[in-house]
């Protein structure tokens, strides 16, 4: 850990907080020459302390134990790079267009790569109206089953969060020249165009 570029960091996210040394150490409980020695790169807060300075400062302790923030480019919006997250734990899905660390339940969360539909994993897209109506044949009990469908094109996504022993039918407004991307619980991401 290079105390001084924790120290700078710290001092950035306080300013952005616009908190002042004594009122982000009032925040954590230590004084503010605390702050300041930190501040100057003359010493790093101790590791019983990380856990709230993280809080205070809205910053993960990794962060703060790199010294730096290690930015992502501006997303242009290209959601053609969208990419999907599933926590082992809790099952909570979550996307993003941009290199991202995500974690979830504690834990680091890797992102799913998409492989092309096959017989097993595969969805019937039919035209009904304005509308695209998705069936499956995929098994949905309780320990093998499409965790969600999402639908996304252009610069929209639209994602249904499906559970076990839910009937396989799902409707998406059509939305032409889109993907769609569904999970498994136990055999990871799948990708199809629509048809």
């Amino acid at each position: 850990m290079n105390s001084e570029k924790v120290g700078k960091l710290i001092y950035q996210l306080r300013k952005e907080k616009k908190l002042t040394q004594r009122q982000l150490a009032n925040i954590i409980n230590v004084s503010d020459k605390a702050i300041s020695k930190w501040e100057r790169g003359a010493g790093c807060p101790d590791i019983t302390l990380l856990t709230q300075l993280s809080k205070a400062l809205n910053i993960s302790i990794d962060r703060i134990l790199d010294g730096e923030l290690d930015l992502n480019k501006i997303d242009s919006g290209n959601i053609n790079k969208i990419k999907f997250y599933v926590c082992p734990n809790c099952s909570n899905i979550i996307t993003a267009t941009s290199d991202t660390n995500i974690t979830c339940c504690g834990r680091p969360l890797k992102a799913l790569k998409a492989k092309k539909s096959n017989l097993e994993h595969h969805l019937n897209i039919e035209d009904i109206e304005d509308d695209f109506y998705i069936t499956f044949s995929h098994e949905m009990s309780k320990t093998h089953y499409i965790n969600f469908i999402a639908y996304v094109s252009l610069d929209r996504l639209f994602l249904v969060r499906l559970y076990p022993e839910q009937d396989g039918g799902v409707r998406f407004t059509k939305m032409y020249g889109g993907t769609f991307y569904f999970g498994c619980n136990r055999d990871g991401l799948w990708v199809q165009k629509d048809e």
